[in-house]
């Protein structure tokens, strides 16, 4: 979720304004004395939200600390953010609802693992996401005490936030005479967070490719390009049987999406 739920966890006890620091740099606000290392969300896996269903990804990270400083005195929260600064901007920085769970490795080094949710827009009262946030996000953390205040460390790697795409492949007419002409239909949509629905993805380059009957491989034909409407329309001469699909590599913004293959018989 937004920020918000941070701000509400440290129980008003430092001035926001006072989170804007330099990217690459570690900011304490009277907060903990802590460092944190080897933050790795969603096992470094882009992370694809759907139209509507909230989705859930974990992350891993080393917390570094005083061998006097109690691990249960403060909560730690790995984050998603963008731009050059850090700040409490909503628009800017994505957290889960709850701190990270720790166990100590030693005196001084804690193990951690959390949860960060990402719900679409328009999917209940919650919803935060919108589809101009897809792209990439810087990771940082923050480290949070309601007596002492904020730790913040952010230059700790970056992931991609997409939408995901759905892709559908029709080749028609089924069955068809050897050297007739096949016409391959299909579309390309991705998640709208802001609708909770699928739109159509335009002007993107997609592959359609054929695997003959008993190949064990598909091999490309052709690459063409969606309409404005995410609209697909092409043609090949029928020469054996097998199936057709589409082939969509992905974008930043947009998760990567292969189509179910559809078998022609030719006669």
């Amino acid at each position: 979720m937004r920020i918000r739920a941070l701000v509400l966890v440290a129980s008003g006890a430092v001035a926001l304004s006072a989170l804007a620091v330099p990217a690459a740099q570690a900011a304490t606000t009277a907060g903990p004395a802590v460092t944190f290392s080897s933050l790795k969300v969603n096992s470094g896996k882009d992370i694809v939200v759907g139209s509507t269903a909230m989705v859930t990804v974990s992350a891993s990270y080393t917390v570094t600390k005083p061998a006097n400083l109690d691990p249960n005195s403060f909560g730690t929260f790995p984050l998603l953010y963008r731009g050059a600064t850090l700040g409490m901007n909503s628009d800017d920085l994505l957290g889960g609802d709850d701190p990270g769970t720790c166990t100590a490795s030693s005196s001084t080094v804690l193990k951690c693992t959390a949860k960060i949710q990402f719900r679409p827009k328009g999917s209940d009262e919650d919803g935060d996401l919108y589809s101009s946030e897809a792209g990439t996000w810087k990771l940082g953390a923050l480290a949070v005490n309601g007596d002492e205040g904020l730790t913040w460390q952010g230059g700790l790697g970056t992931t991609h936030l997409q939408r995901r795409a759905t892709l559908t492949t029709n080749a028609a007419p089924e069955p068809v005479k050897k050297g007739k002409t096949i016409t391959v239909t299909g579309k390309l949509a991705r998640a709208n967070w802001d609708t909770n629905t699928y739109a159509g993805y335009s002007t993107q380059p997609v592959k359609l490719q054929f695997k003959k009957k008993g190949a064990t491989s598909y091999t490309t034909l052709k690459t063409i390009k969606t309409s404005t409407t995410g609209a697909l329309k092409t043609t090949v001469t029928a020469s054996a049987d097998g199936s057709f699909r589409y082939v969509f590599a992905g974008t930043t913004t947009t998760s990567p999406v292969t189509s179910t293959g559809d078998f022609v018989d030719v006669q």
